[in-house]
């Protein structure tokens, strides 16, 4: 193929330029040499190796290569221009550093060595032994280039072992690439030791493949140790920078120059700390272009401003930034963003009047009725609180008759009327209003000498026909507490503008709560219906209000409040509050209070007195103004009472009242459980019986003698019941044949007790069948046991048998009696009973 008129002239220059550079070489100080291990063929733009050249000169600026068919970059990165084809005694060639600033220069000697090609050996069969020795077996650097072109299969490496020269040996390597993912991309010749990649790698995907070299015999058996070799991928510059998708940035306006922005970050998916990687960003364009006002740190992508911005000027910039590798050299891969820059408002600007005064007119007695807009312009964002305005009456509103207030649709200035003008009192108003923001004016504005734009306003007041005036609104008068029905009092009085006089008004009583007063329709005085009392519920502070309408001829009103306060009279006693409640176990004391519904004047400090039949249990020891302590005398039980104690205010007015006390045995007032029941000392002139109390006591009475007399007769009853005592020894009954006891009946018969008890002890009748208690031929037999008594019902006296038989008969046995003496003793007395109980019943 035959080279083109370009390539010649190309070709030319670059063999001038190697002799400059030769002739050069004889001036610079050598630096150490490097030597480079590459295969025998060499495609243009293949990465050859890696040179260091800080450690030859540091600050070189200039970097170039003594050969034309290899240029250098500035990381020391070593590259082939063009196909080149190695002898078997390899190539050499010089890096040159030159620093301009010292004048100093230095060269790096470049070594390329070729593969050396070697005959395999057979181990003679007269070797029947073979003995692993110690030889040399060191892994090589090796290194394949990043999306190499080829041609394919490409020799990248060489391994060989020592011990070649006495045996034939087997090469075979293992690992990623070989028989693991990625499959088949390296393999060796098992003669030779040439291993080859089969086809283009990604270094992004595999930066490195580790594989294992073997060397074997024919006969499998291994000279050496396994060998470990690491293909490192060198990274071609197949990756542009990225951005990320959308930018946006904001700063606030009339910031300082060199104030911070934002920093925009490109990422480069080839190999870090490489000139791949070394990114230099630039701002192509700003949109709008000019002026100028932002600047980007080509190494940090910081951008920053150079001119102050005006938000007012331009809201929002565009820049298109680019970033590049390779250091940003021409040759570099690059991408470009849009960012946007969006500046913050601050309230910079004052609003302003779009005129320099106002004229407007109101009638007088207008109220809430709005009289004029006022317009204002601000260049600020609108609808923020640096643009709204709010609107000020700096001067003409000292009566407070105007309001202003902001439209929040138009950011206008409505005047208003809120309390009504007079047209007597003044024709014309002038007022200065003024507007602000919301937002306070950024602090940058001071220096420029903003301020407060202001207004003036002609307030024109129209005359009308008025009604009636209730100025003032509130008229206070003062009353006597405790005035009666029928007295006339000053009432509310209101007036015309126009006459300045009350005459042809008509008044009328609107409000009244209690209904105290009637009101003259001509004159507006009141007179009372009711006796004026300051301690009535509708009385709030000593004040009575009534609400008063006025109207004139026409029909045109006004209201007014007349407000009645009545002075306090001493009309009302102290009164206790409450009961008491004493407590034994506690301070044994009680507490009194007292309450006068009268004022401070006419009530405390009061005065406590016991009257005479209570002063007998209880003492009273004053607390304080409104409040006393009780406190009960010793032997006193515990009980409800009710005591009487007369309570005077500090004028000696005064009444007795009725204070219930309970003394109960507790700790606390809280924890007695005492029920209600009679109370103690009662005054006799103040308790009267009715005549439902007597009659229920008169048939309390009856009922319980009705009970007492049905108990003596059951009782009596029981007494000549028959008995049949059993025959028991020692007991003291007669057996008598007879039917009924007669007069043969001695008085050995019957036995009576000798001894008298109360009359409520119970008679036993005992009596058995049988042996010497039984009944032979109808005879019978008593037996009285002791302790049964009668009570004379004429004399009053009590009686016995013993009594009533008398002394003088002289009997064996004093215990027994004749039955003729216990019938002659007990039958007149039944019958006296009979006929007492006949007559209660009756009764």
């Amino acid at each position: 193929m035959a080279p083109t008129p370009g390539g010649a002239l190309r070709s030319s220059l670059c063999r001038h330029l190697f002799f400059y550079l030769l002739v050069l070489c004889f001036f610079c100080d050598a630096c150490k040499k490097v030597a480079l291990k590459v295969p025998f063929h060499l495609q243009a733009d293949t990465f050859v190796g890696r040179v260091n050249l800080e450690e030859c000169l540091k600050s070189a600026d200039l970097i170039h290569s003594s050969d034309p068919d290899f240029r250098i970059l500035e990381d020391g990165s070593v590259y082939t221009t063009k196909n080149i084809g190695l002898s078997s005694e390899g190539r050499t060639f010089a890096i040159l550093l030159s620093d301009s600033q010292k004048q100093e220069q230095k060269k790096i000697e470049i070594a390329l060595l070729a593969p050396e090609k070697k005959i395999p050996m057979k181990r003679h069969a007269k070797d029947k032994t073979l003995k692993r020795t110690k030889r040399r077996w060191a892994p090589i650097p090796c290194s394949i280039m990043e999306n190499s072109l080829g041609p394919f299969p490409q020799q990248i490496q060489q391994i060989q072992s020592d011990s070649a020269q006495n045996y034939t040996i087997y090469y075979s390597i293992s690992g990623p690439g070989v028989d693991k993912e990625p499959f088949n991309l390296f393999y060796i010749e098992r003669d030779t030791g040439d291993i080859f990649c089969t086809r283009a790698v990604d270094r992004e995907t595999y930066d490195s493949f580790q594989i294992t070299g073997y060397a074997t015999t024919p006969d499998g058996y291994s000279t050496d140790l396994p060998l470990p070799l690491l293909i490192k991928v060198e990274d071609d510059n197949d990756n542009a920078p990225c951005f990320e998708d959308m930018i946006t940035f904001n700063v606030i306006e009339n910031c300082r120059v060199g104030t911070s922005v934002g920093k925009v970050v490109a990422t480069d998916r080839d190999e870090p700390d490489t000139l791949h990687t070394r990114l230099k960003y630039t701002i192509l364009k700003q949109i709008p272009e000019n002026p100028k006002h932002f600047a980007i740190h080509p190494d940090t992508g910081v951008i920053t401003t150079i001119l102050t911005p005006d938000r007012e000027a331009c809201p929002t910039y565009i820049l298109h930034v680019e970033a590049r590798d390779m250091a940003g050299q021409s040759f570099g891969l690059s991408s470009t963003a849009t960012l946007t820059i969006d500046i913050r408002d601050e309230n910079d600007n004052a609003p302003t009047f779009r005129k320099t005064s106002y004229v407007t007119e109101v009638e007088e007695n207008r109220i809430n009725v709005e009289i004029l807009r006022m317009d204002v312009e601000d260049k600020d964002l609108p609808n923020t609180p640096h643009s709204r305005a709010k609107y000020i009456i700096l001067k003409g509103n000292e009566n407070g008759q105007f309001q202003i207030t902001t439209d929040p649709n138009t950011n206008a200035g409505i005047l208003h009327v809120v309390k009504p003008l007079d047209y007597e009192a003044a024709h014309q108003i002038i007022l200065q209003v003024g507007v602000v923001n919301e937002a306070e004016f950024s602090k940058g504005t001071s220096s420029r000498g903003i301020t407060t734009c202001t207004t003036s306003v002609i307030v024109n007041v129209k005359d009308t026909d008025e009604g009636p005036e209730c100025q003032p609104p509130v008229t206070v008068i003062s009353s006597k507490d405790g005035m009666v029905a029928g007295k006339e009092i000053r009432g509310y009085t209101a007036r015309d503008p126009e006459t300045h006089s009350n005459e042809g008004l008509m008044y009328q009583k609107l409000k009244d709560e209690d209904n105290w007063f009637q009101i003259n329709e001509k004159t507006g005085n009141l007179v009372t219906t009711k006796v004026l009392d300051r301690e009535s519920p509708f009385v709030k502070n000593d004040q009575y209000n009534v609400t008063v309408l006025a109207v004139d001829k026409v029909g045109r009103s006004c209201t007014g409040t007349l407000v009645v306060r009545l002075e306090d009279e001493n009309d009302n006693s102290p009164i206790i509050k409450k009961n008491v409640t004493i407590c034994r176990h506690g301070d044994e004391v009680g507490m009194i209070e007292a309450v006068d519904h009268d004022g401070p004047t006419n009530g405390p400090p009061f005065k406590f007195t016991l009257d005479n039949q209570s002063s007998k249990l209880w003492t009273i020891q004053k607390k304080s103004d409104t409040s006393a302590l009780i406190h009960p005398k010793e032997g006193l039980k515990s009980d409800f009472y009710s005591v009487f104690l007369r309570v005077e205010d500090r004028h000696g007015l005064g009444q007795v009242s009725h204070l219930k006390v309970k003394l109960c045995d507790c700790t606390l007032p809280s924890d007695c459980k005492m029920i209600p029941g009679r109370l103690r000392e009662v005054s006799p002139s103040n308790i009267h019986l009715g005549k439902w109390a007597i009659l229920a006591m008169v048939l309390g009475s009856a009922l319980l003698l009705c009970v007492l007399f049905t108990c003596f007769c059951v009782t009596t009853k029981k007494t000549v019941q028959k008995c049949f005592p059993e025959d028991i020894a020692q007991q003291n009954l007669i057996v008598s044949n007879t039917e009924a006891p007669g007069e043969e009946v001695m008085e050995a018969n019957i036995r009576l007790p000798t001894q008298t008890t109360n009359i409520c002890e119970p008679v036993i009748c005992s009596g058995t069948l049988g042996g010497q208690g039984t009944k032979t031929g109808g005879q019978q037999s008593f037996e009285m046991v002791k302790g049964y008594t009668l009570e004379s019902t004429k004399s009053g006296g009590h009686q016995t048998l013993e009594s009533y038989k008398g002394s003088g008969q002289g009997l064996v046995d004093t215990g027994r009696y004749a039955y003729t003496d216990w019938h002659s003793f007990t039958q007149p007395r039944l019958g006296e009973e009979s006929i007492r109980g006949h007559t209660l019943i009756k009764n």
